[in-house]
């Protein structure tokens, strides 16, 4: 097909969809797409080349005389922001457009080798390969893993410092009196007593022996009225 034919094409779709409907005023004019090359050179006839929308086919046409005319037409969908993908004889292409009502435009595809090449001209053909499609998203995070066993216990610390020293305790109470002592030893005698006085004349020898006894007997008294301070 010569630029002459796709332009008065062009020119003839434009007009249509200039003339107001007259089925119904909500009716979409549809986007037309002339598919004018195939892996940059003008297709063969034959090749069938297939429009989708959202997973459907919406237009398919068949190439002749170099080109093919797709109609998309959204009908009683909406189209409107939603991408036109292709398949070339049942196989993915990698172009797609956003379609747009009442548009008319020339598009190149890039076949993925199911197309026949043109018979007509036996030149040499150049095969121009599409750029690589966007990566896909990241796949979902996988499970969490088990949990691992415990590792072994590590080496004890050091022994931490001493503390301080904690307040003195309340005094405690008086002990019993503890038990008596044994007795001393007898105390040295006392003194003698002063003498008395002298006996009259006769008979003064037996005075004088009961003074000595009782003198003696004073002194041992004392010494027993001592012992006995000792002990209590």
């Amino acid at each position: 097909m010569t630029r002459l034919k796709i332009l008065a094409l062009l020119v003839g779709m434009a007009l249509l969809f200039a003339i107001p409907a007259t089925v119904s005023a909500q009716a979409s004019p549809p986007h037309l797409l002339i598919i004018n090359s195939v892996d940059g050179v003008e297709p063969a006839d034959g090749i069938t080349i297939i429009a989708i929308v959202n997973g459907n086919d919406v237009a398919t046409a068949t190439t002749a005389d170099g080109a093919a005319v797709l109609t998309v037409d959204q009908g009683e969908d909406n189209f409107a922001g939603e991408t036109i993908s292709f398949t070339i004889n049942g196989s993915s292409v990698p172009e797609t457009v956003a379609w747009v009502s009442g548009t008319a435009e020339t598009y190149e595809l890039t076949d993925s080798g199911d197309a026949p090449v043109p018979t007509e001209d036996p030149g040499v053909v150049t095969v121009v390969k599409g750029e690589d499609g966007a990566d896909g998203a990241d796949g979902k995070d996988g499970t969490d893993g088990t949990d691992g066993s415990d590792g072994s216990n590590g080496a004890a610390g050091s022994d931490g410092a001493d503390g301080a020293d904690g307040a003195d305790g309340a005094a405690g109470s008086d002990g019993s009196d503890g038990a008596n002592g044994a007795a001393g030893p007898v105390g040295p005698a006392g003194a003698a007593g002063t003498a008395g006085a002298a006996g009259k004349d006769g008979g003064g020898g037996a005075l004088a022996v009961v003074a000595l006894i009782l003198a003696i007997v004073a002194i041992v008294g004392a010494g027993g009225a001592f012992m006995m301070g000792r002990r209590s």
